[in-house]
Parts: C-alpha cells; structure tokens; sequence
C-alpha cells in the first residue's frame, strides 16, 4: 500500500502516530483516511506484537482495526508502520477535555458498555489488553468507543518468569503488582479505574504531585485500601464500581458478568428502583386504589365469553363496576375498591371471571 504521511496526531514511548491517505483511491478494505503507529525498527517489538494480536481480533465493532503493516525510510531512518483506522474523536482523555474535565455519566455508561463488549470478544478470543486506560479508548465519529493499543496484550495464562510491569501503574490490579499476574480479571480492575476517571477527570488513586512509584505500588497490592469511588456517581454506578474493585480476582467481578448490570444493561430498573418481596402479609408497598375503566371506540374483537350487546359505542365501563358483569377484560385491570364494594353489598358477586390460579 502507498500513503502519504499527514501531521502528527499522538505520540508515546517507542512511537509516534500520524494521519495517513492512501494515494490510491480507497476501496471498502481500505478508507481514505487512517491513523500510522510507527517506530524505528529497533524499537518496534511492542507494535509487532499489536499486529499479531489485532490480526486475531478482526470484526469485533469494539476494538480497532487495522489494515496492514510496512517498512519505509524517512530522514535516514527505518521505520515499522502500522495501518490502523483513525478516530476522529481522539481518545477519552481527549473527551474529557472537550466536556471541562468530566464526562456526563450518561457518556461514561455508553463508553463503559462499548468497552466491556470489546473487552468480552477479546477475552473469548484468549487475549488480555494488559493495558486499558482513557489514552487507550478511542472515540469514533458515530459516538462510539472502541479499544486501541494491543502492544502490551498477551496470551491468557502465559506466564512470565521474570518480574515485569506491565500496562500503567495507576490501572495496575493488587494481583498484577504482588504476583506478576495479568489476567483477565487485572482489565476490569483497570476499567473500574477508568469509569472512575471519566467521572471525576482524576486518577482513581489520589496521590499527591511527586509521589514515588513505589509508594503507590505499595498501596495498590499491600492492605485494604481500594481507590476511590466517586460520591457524585449514580447508586448503579458505585455498584459497578464496587464490583470491579475486588481484591482477591477469584471474587471480581467477569466482563460477562459486568455486561447484566443495571448501569450499562439496556432495560434493567436502576438499583434504587428495585424492590424486594415482601416477608410478611403486612410488608407490602403502599398502593393507591384507582378505578380502572376502559372506552371502546370500536366494536372490540370478538372473543369467547363476550357477547356483542355488551359493547355500546363511546361508554365508558370497569370490568367489575356493576355484579351484571358477566366476562372478564383483558384490557382492564379491577380496582381493589371495586372488589371491596361487591363483597360489603347484599348483592351477590359474580366470581364467573376465568382469572382464577390453582393453588396446592
């Protein structure tokens, strides 16, 4: 592929990242504009091993794509180049910016559910990002957030024998600084960080300008201390939290798990609205009784049980407003105020609705 180097958009360590434009007309593998990671040769064994593993990540919609790599020289250097799609919203840190420092916590719901997804394949596919941070989760011109920067990601259960860090001290998980262990469950601790992050436009962890690495080392693996939930965080929100910042990895929280809950679940009822079953006759919730009626405005369907002269045009009637009632409507729900009046009456009820429930 021949491309053209546009300006520079975001650098790190080992590389650095530019827009690039294919001097061909772009077809529907290649688009007219990407983003190239490059790196002198020497040094570009972290962005090797990011091909390597996006090339086993392909068609998830949450995490980044990438279109092929190549060699060039420029001003008497040898590059490695890496073809990736280009985020016109720039990473969330970038978001974060634009929105005066924090993010509504609608946006950091739909950011969250964008990478759990991506974080769920990456996981089904045998992977650990070993790296998830706002610098890595780039926002794309429909709003969504997709995840970036594999070059840290490795194999599940490959084992290092030399002690290592590895991905970004203030994500890093307690299992991660005591044992050299990055696992799946060390990327949701690292996006509990970052949820955390997104709502406050702090680090989890507070620490104070200047403090020793190791100091903060110290408080990730060693004691109780977890990093700090946000006070002005929904219920749901500082549940999530609460279950990404577990200790021991055996008891956090999975992606899977994550992706069932109130605060990214589509259609779930929000913590605070949930109610428990009641424990005793006198436990239940306070009603109100209202009186249910139903207004034809047509001749309803015909059913088994509704004879047609019970219909008459525009008037309004209640299932159980009169004991001539001789059907049930599905339509309708009886008011307890209703049922109250036919049982203090000299009227007989009529107990001929089908609504009945078997009880053993």
């Amino acid at each position: 592929m021949e491309w053209d180097r546009g300006r520079e958009i975001g650098c790190g360590s080992f590389a650095t990242i530019s827009l690039a434009v294919p001097r061909k007309a772009s077809s529907a593998a290649v688009p007219s504009l990407m983003a190239v990671k490059s790196s002198e040769v020497c040094n570009s064994a972290s962005i090797k091993n990011e091909k390597q593993v996006l090339d086993q990540l392909e068609n998830s919609p949450q995490v980044i794509r990438c279109f092929g790599e190549n060699y060039s020289v420029e001003k008497g250097e040898e590059l490695y180049n890496l073809m990736l799609e280009y985020a016109s919203g720039g990473s969330l840190v970038d978001q974060l910016k634009k929105n005066g420092g924090r993010l509504p916590e609608s946006d950091v719901r739909k950011y969250t559910k964008n990478v759990l997804k991506g974080l769920s394949f990456v996981h089904a596919k045998g992977f650990v990002h070993c790296d998830i941070k706002l610098q890595n989760i780039l926002v794309f011109e429909d709003g969504e957030a997709k995840i970036a920067d594999f070059g840290l990601a490795k194999k599940t259960g490959e084992k290092k024998t030399e002690m290592e860090l590895r991905g970004t001290p203030l994500y890093m998980a307690p299992e991660s600084v005591n044992d050299n262990e990055y696992e799946s469950a060390s990327d949701v601790w690292a996006l509990g960080c970052a949820v955390a992050e997104m709502v406050t436009g702090k680090p989890a962890w507070n620490c104070k300008p200047g403090s020793h690495i190791c100091a903060l080392l110290i408080r990730i693996g060693v004691g109780d201390e977890l990093p700090e939930v946000p006070e002005e965080l929904s219920e749901e929100g500082k549940d999530f939290l609460g279950k990404c910042f577990v200790k021991d990895p055996t008891k956090r929280w999975t992606v899977e798990m994550l992706l069932n809950h109130p605060f990214v679940a589509d259609g779930t009822v929000p913590l605070k609205e949930v109610s428990t079953s009641p424990r005793g006759p006198f436990d239940f919730p306070d009603w109100v009784s209202m009186q249910s009626t139903v207004e034809f405005s047509k001749p309803p369907e015909f059913s088994p049980g509704l004879e047609s002269d019970n219909w008459s045009g525009s008037e309004s009637k209640s299932c159980f407003g009169s004991s001539s009632s001789s059907s049930s409507c599905s339509t309708c729900i009886p008011s307890i105020e209703n049922r109250l009046q036919q049982l203090v009456t000299d009227e007989t009820p009529n107990w001929s609705f089908d609504s009945w429930l078997t009880v053993r």
